[in-house]
């Protein structure tokens, strides 16, 4: 009984903190990947770069416009479909992203082509049954080509070749773009590099936990 002045005192210390770190906010992730591309500045407020909107036809003959993946995280590239050199070792390493978030409904992929005059709606289609892509998580995009490559350059900073998408315009890079649920650049991958995807695989679910973060402690 001698103890008890001092045990008493302790447990009700005890009890205390358990029910601040209850009810304390969770901590931040520790790990938070880079956001890319050049700050605006306006009325004092420094905002970064954002991807700008767009409006293109999948696969099926669906409109997909920047609403589709708002708060979303998507991974981005360009390709086309009778490319024979580095096209087709990007789009194998892309399905192993599909693979991995084959079930999260917060990851989609969106694969541009290059050459909206030969990949038409049909043969996207058949480049998509070929890769299995899950419909609705992977959109193999195509539309107006000035407007697709606008939005490589000046949205997903994938080019940096100057270029107005004529016909003697063309963009070929390996490079895939990591963006986040507000539609901010978080990282690039060479998308030839096994690798460099292996890295993407782990920073798209940092990104989800980042987002489920900032979720929770709004």
């Amino acid at each position: 009984m001698k103890y008890l002045k001092y045990i008493l005192p302790v447990a009700l210390v005890v009890i205390l903190l358990s029910v601040f770190f209850l009810n304390k906010k969770n901590p931040k992730p520790i790990t938070v990947l880079p956001i890319y591309g050049p700050k605006n500045v306006e009325s004092n407020d420094t905002s970064f770069h954002r991807i700008g909107v767009f409006n293109f036809t999948n696969q099926y003959g669906h409109t997909i416009t920047q609403k589709t993946v708002t708060d979303k995280v998507f991974v981005c590239d360009y390709f086309f479909t009778t490319c024979k050199s580095i096209c087709p070792i990007m789009t194998n390493q892309m399905e192993r992203v599909q693979q991995q978030f084959s079930s999260n409904n917060q990851v989609l992929i969106l694969s541009h082509t290059v050459d909206p005059e030969e990949d038409s709606v049909s043969v996207l289609m058949e480049y998509a049954v070929k890769h299995k892509a899950i419909k609705d998580k992977w959109h193999f995009l195509t539309g107006n080509k000035k407007e697709l490559y606008r939005q490589a350059r000046e949205s997903y900073l994938l080019d940096n070749e100057t270029g107005n998408g004529d016909e003697h315009d063309f963009i070929h890079t390996d490079k895939f773009a990591l963006i986040d649920w507000k539609g901010r650049i978080r990282g690039y991958y060479v998308g030839t590099d096994s690798m460099e995807i292996s890295k993407l695989l782990v920073d798209i679910s940092t990104l989800l936990d980042e987002k489920s973060w900032e979720e929770n402690n709004k």
